[in-house]
């Protein structure tokens, strides 16, 4: 399964002619490529995957995907302890 996650903008630059942004993922920060969201500015959220921003997102709609994803990652931890338990 892939999933994209959601970062916000703080830095926005062009490198070999693409439009690039650096990426704060909750704290954890990478670049990303913004060819199919050339509208995103600092400040924006965006959802991301394979180094690609795939759409802006507004705040709101990017704190829900994060809580989600929280929530699966516990999920997922639990039913790996519940196996290696049996």
């Amino acid at each position: 399964m892939c999933l994209a996650i959601p970062g916000k903008i703080i830095a926005r630059f062009e490198e070999s002619g693409l439009p690039m942004a650096e990426i704060d993922f909750a704290g954890a920060r990478n670049r990303a490529c913004l060819s199919y969201t050339p509208e995103a500015e600092v400040g924006d959220y965006v959802l991301v995957h394979a180094g690609f921003a795939l759409q802006t997102l507004n705040e709101d709609e990017a704190r829900a995907s994060l809580i989600e994803l929280s929530r699966l990652s516990s999920l997922m931890a639990a039913d790996a302890e519940s196996e290696s338990g049996s």
